[in-house]
């Protein structure tokens, strides 16, 4: 039922109530038949929950798959050391997920609502919990709505509905019915849960409580809309799945080739198990876990605190951020940031700034300084702190007022006690002005005057200007109605300021006979929501890393768009379109021009939705960023939902990514960051399979040919998971390459391994395979050792590995030109990885371990040798692909 076009008589009848209330017995029966006023509660995200999510990915699933088997084949070692990489695995991401949630938690504040409700005709202190409909309510400045209400009473009521609609300015509220059909931010007699009241007083019929009230429905929104799947975890779960085939089909081949080469069943059988366990990269899913919580505490640095490890990567991903204007571009707090007097403007932002009023020379600004306090009814609550830790209370446009003089050294209480207040006319949404009267001296009373400028200059028979004060000329309106006209298409809220002289015997404003003429203009106010100063320097790096940026608000068609295109963003009627219009359109023709569309206006929580929907089935990675409760249904439709820290805790709990220093300019960092995370873990991946691969290449080499086996089990995992696991886990601490940040945004629908890494995986495996086969078929055949043999294949392909680790950290540059100290971590990595790999030859303990002989000199030189040429072939076909992509970005 639409409320807001009932009389207060007819709302009271529909909801069997009265303006006394309701009496006890009939809330106690509304109370069970509705249920508590509450919202339903998301279960709380345990320990167990976030452990146990650990073990959802494909790449765990293939390593218990190779542990099991490799358990039954009673190789027992194997199954150990696959165990341990899966724990280190699930133990790495559970800390990092788990830390998130705790920070999260203690961002919450917990509020025990009350409410004054009348019932029975007397007034009473209630818990919010147990209103129920047709309750009427007491609400006053300072209160946070406890439901859905329609106003019966109001007296200078105005509610800050930011968090619900995304209008930054507080609403007037009044109790009289509307007639048309109207959006909600256009709904003035009702009131909304979880709404504050900034100023005034009034009473409210309750007609919605708990998952009825409009929060109760974006909480349902909420619980309706799927998660889509990061595109990390489609790439993961295709790479996986392709993978584990390649492995399959490779060891059936490798073991119907050895039963017609003549190896007994058993055999082969064991050995196609080994190669398929030395074939999966046990060492990856460690690598990859931590490669995302590196980036989860990169990006905490950056002040953005990542609730999930998979989101730190998919904001790398992302393609499109449908941004909130109020609280992330702008800074969620109205400010004076223009001023009109002695006929000129005055930047209230780069020039109002500590300067004092003896730093003010022109008359008329000092006027309007003292004007804008004194007519004024905010007041800062801890005038003894520094200015940034004010707590100005108040209507949003009269804490404009106090900031902007207070910045300029005219302080309330100063200028107060040279002229003390002695009456007030509140400002109301029907006069649209206010009067305070005051003290000026033995003489005089002066009245002064903040309202409506257009209303306010018919007022007006003379002007300030300068420290004279004059005719109002005909010139001089035309002059101010051009300035009216001219600050409201740059979206300014606007306020003319004047006063006039009164006798010192008129102590309240009701003495003084004439309030419609014969008073003195002194100036313009503008006053918006500014941006923030990092806003279009963001928005730049948005466009340079090829990201859209979608401005999604429930605020107006006109606001939103001054704020565009004083982002320099130049915006025509199909790039803008609005709630009701957008409502009108199918699912597909908004797929069809949501790509035209910048600005989307006076939206609805289920419309951010269908914003959200329409770009992901146009392929695209979608980033939500907001604060309000209006924001949480599409926050958690989104690849990735950001929230500001001073968001709403509804906001926090659906999203993925919290800014905990409320800065745009912070999405960028943690997209870098994000972008670096997945190019690492591409740089392991490449690094990883170049590696596993090269052993089947050896392995299959050697079948074919009916040799020895040129490596044990043992040594294989050595290599895998010691050797190799030094430069693996430093790959995860790559800092980004400069022009990470000048690129488009993947394709989503890119395979992880895209052509370049399969053909500098297929080059590395197949010439370290066949380079290592050819030295131990030469040294077992000129020596008849195949244990030398061995053990000269062992170490050439542990150090190929460590070696070639600096090629695979960096595909846009050539190892000859590549800072190898930008990554000191890897070097000490391979340092290590070079000493254990010594020790298995020298060490005697491990020689028996192993059955490795130390080698001489000229054994090291064949190793060396090849280690050179792969090292020259790999920065060959680099630099082939350098050229090639240098090509491609020139053309597009």
């Amino acid at each position: 039922m639409d409320f807001y076009k009932l009389s207060i008589s007819k709302t009271l009848q529909v909801l069997a109530s009265q303006e006394k209330g309701l009496s006890e017995e009939q809330a106690r029966k509304i109370l069970n038949k509705e249920g508590l006023n509450v919202l339903p509660q998301e279960k709380r995200i345990t320990p167990w929950d976030i452990f146990s999510g650990q073990f959802k990915s494909p790449l765990i699933y293939i390593l218990f798959i190779a542990s099991i088997i490799t358990f039954f084949l009673e190789d027992y070692l194997d199954a150990i050391v696959i165990l341990v990489a899966i724990l280190i695995n699930v133990v790495i991401g559970f800390f990092q997920e788990y830390q998130a949630q705790n920070a999260l938690e203690k961002l919450k504040e917990v509020i025990s609502l009350k409410a004054i409700v009348i019932r029975e005709g007397l007034e009473r202190e209630i818990d919010a919990k147990d209103l129920v409909s047709g309750d009427i309510v007491v609400i006053q400045a300072g209160d946070k709505l406890p439901a859905d209400m329609r106003i019966i009473e109001s007296k200078h009521l105005k509610i800050n509905e930011a968090h619900l609609t995304g209008e930054s300015i507080p609403v007037e509220k009044t109790s009289e019915a509307l007639s048309e059909n109207l959006p909600l931010g256009d709904q003035k007699n009702l009131a909304f849960m979880g709404t504050e009241i900034v100023e005034g007083w009034g009473k409210g019929v309750i007609f919605a409580t708990g998952e009825k009230t409009e929060v109760g429905r974006i909480a349902l929104l909420i619980s309706e809309t799927k998660e889509e799947a990061t595109p990390l975890q489609i790439s993961l779960a295709h790479f996986s799945r392709n993978l584990s085939i390649f492995i399959l089909l490779t060891c059936l081949g490798i073991f119907l080739i050895g039963i017609l080469a003549g190896h007994s069943l058993a055999r082969m059988f064991s050995t196609s198990v080994a190669l398929a366990v030395s074939a999966i990269p046990e060492g990856m899913a460690v690598a990859l876990t931590a490669i995302l919580a590196f980036g989860m505490q990169k990006i905490l640095k950056e002040k953005a605190l990542v609730r999930k490890l998979l989101a730190a990567e998919t904001l790398g991903s992302t393609t499109v951020i449908c941004t909130d204007k109020t609280g992330t571009l702008t800074q969620g707090e109205m400010r004076v940031v223009k001023i009109f007097t002695n006929n000129r403007y005055t930047d209230a932002v780069k020039n109002i700034s500590f300067e004092g009023p003896e730093g003010i020379k022109e008359e008329g600004l000092i006027d309007l300084m003292e004007i804008s306090v004194l007519c004024n009814d905010a007041f800062i609550e801890n005038p003894q702190d520094e200015l940034n830790d004010w707590r100005i209370r108040g209507d949003s446009t009269e804490r404009a007022l106090i900031l902007s003089a207070s910045q300029a050294g005219f302080y309330k209480e100063h200028v107060e006690k040279r002229m003390p207040r002695l009456d007030v006319l509140p400002f109301d949404s029907t006069n649209k002005y206010m009067f305070t009267l005051h003290h000026y001296n033995a003489k005089n009373n002066l009245l002064f005057f903040k309202g409506a400028p257009e209303k306010m200059l018919g007022r007006c028979s003379d002007i300030r200007v300068e420290d004279k004060v004059r005719q109002l000329s005909s010139q001089d309106r035309d002059l101010i109605k051009k300035e009216i006209i001219r600050m409201g298409e740059q979206g300014l809220r606007l306020l003319g300021l004047g006063y006039k002289k009164a006798s010192a015997k008129s102590e309240e404003i009701e003495d003084i006979e004439d309030l419609k003429s014969d008073f003195i203009w002194v100036g313009l106010l503008g006053i918006k929501d500014p941006l923030r100063p990092e806003a279009k320097e963001t928005l730049d790096l948005c466009r340079q890393a090829g990201i859209k940026v979608a401005i999604v608000t429930g605020d107006y068609r006109s606001t939103a768009r001054s704020i565009m295109e004083e982002l320099g963003i130049k915006l025509h009627d199909e790039n803008i379109i609005e709630g009701d219009q957008l409502r009108k359109l199918s699912d597909e023709e908004l797929k069809n021009r949501i790509f035209k569309i910048h600005l989307f206006a006076r939206v609805s929580p289920e419309d951010k939705i269908r914003i959200v929907s329409a770009f992901q089935a146009r392929g695209e990675v979608v980033a939500m960023t907001g604060d309000g409760i209006n924001d949480a249904p599409a926050l958690k439709k989104a690849n990735v939902g950001v929230v500001v820290g001073s968001g709403t805790e509804v906001a926090k709990e659906t999203a993925d990514v919290v800014l905990l220093d409320d800065n745009f300019k912070t999405i960028i960092s943690a997209i870098k960051q994000g972008r670096i995370i997945y190019d690492n873990m591409r740089k392991v991946i490449l690094y990883l399979l170049s590696d596993s691969f090269s052993e089947i290449v050896l392995i299959l080499g050697s079948l074919l040919l009916k040799l020895p086996p040129p490596l044990t089990a043992a040594q294989i995992l050595w290599i895998n998971l010691v050797t190799d696991g030094f430069p693996n886990i430093a790959l995860t601490l790559e800092p980004g390459e400069e022009e990470i940040m000048n690129e488009k945004p993947r394709n989503p629908k890119e395979s992880i391994l895209n052509f370049e890494m399969k053909t500098l995986i297929l080059l590395i495996s197949v010439f370290t395979g066949l380079a290592n086969l050819l030295i131990f078929y030469l040294i077992w055949h000129t020596t008849g050792d195949v244990r030398l043999a061995r053990s000269v294949a062992f170490v050439s392909l542990g150090l190929d590995s460590l070696i070639y680790v600096f090629s695979c950290r960096t595909l846009r540059h050539s190892i000859f030109k590549y800072n190898p100290l930008r990554n000191r971590y890897l070097i000490y990595a391979v340092l290590g990885g070079f000493l254990v790999q010594l020790a298995a030859v020298y060490v005697p303990f491990f020689q028996g371990v192993f059955e490795v002989l130390p080698l001489s000199w000229a054994m090291w030189q064949i190793v060396f040798t090849v280690v050179f040429i792969e090292i020259i072939l790999i920065e060959i076909a680099k630099y082939i692909f350098i050229i090639r992509n240098a090509k491609l970005k020139g053309q597009n």
